[in-house]
């Protein structure tokens, strides 16, 4: 079994070769080793990706708005994270982004993924009839991860979600109170046996 380093460091060199920065190809190789770190078929869609960039255009979209479409080829996933990635204080702001006609949206999902913990905000994301939740680059939750990716996707919806607790105000004062029985005032042979320099000690 390859490890992440091998996996990253081989990801990171394949897109140099391919005709990414190395700066680019950092990025590739971070994002590469996080999908396979979650059981996802990342080095299988960059490969296909590599060889699909050989007799197709991609558009390369740097400027990302609320709303982005491509009405010819479909959107450089690589590009379009790192855009994502460097333009995240901007974007985040957006109620809700979206992307129409993007290819290999696994690759850039990664992206996202990272950018979820950058913000510390979760990102949902759903794509043509899929939908994934991504947790601050903790995990991935998804309705369809045992089902093959698409190589493109016509309608790309990203969501922050803002951060709020899961419970109920009154169920966390049922929690609370119940939690104030291990409260006990200090007495004086507490105080006395409590961990500090007695005489003992100081002789």
């Amino acid at each position: 079994m390859k490890s992440l380093s091998e996996i990253e460091t081989t990801a990171k060199r394949a897109s140099k070769a391919a005709g990414f920065s190395w700066g680019e190809a950092e990025e590739i190789g971070k994002c590469i080793r996080q999908l396979e770190m979650f059981g996802l078929p990342g080095i299988k869609h960059l490969n296909s990706y590599f060889n699909d960039k050989k007799k197709n255009k991609y558009e390369n979209l740097s400027s990302i708005n609320q709303s982005n479409s491509s009405s010819s080829n479909p959107y450089c996933p690589i590009i379009l994270g790192i855009s994502f990635l460097d333009q995240l204080k901007i974007v985040e702001n957006y109620q809700k982004i979206y992307i129409s006609n993007i290819a290999y949206p696994i690759i850039f999902i990664s992206f996202l993924s990272r950018s979820s913990e950058t913000v510390g905000k979760k990102i949902n994301v759903k794509f043509d009839d899929k939908e994934i939740l991504l947790n601050l680059n903790v995990n991935i939750y998804s309705n369809f991860l045992n089902v093959e990716f698409p190589k493109n996707s016509k309608n790309l919806e990203i969501n922050f979600i803002e951060n709020k607790d899961n419970f109920s105000e009154n169920e966390w004062k049922s929690l609370y109170k119940l939690s104030e029985n291990t409260f006990v005032e200090e007495t004086d042979s507490l105080k006395k046996g409590a961990a500090g320099a007695g005489l003992t000690d100081n002789d």
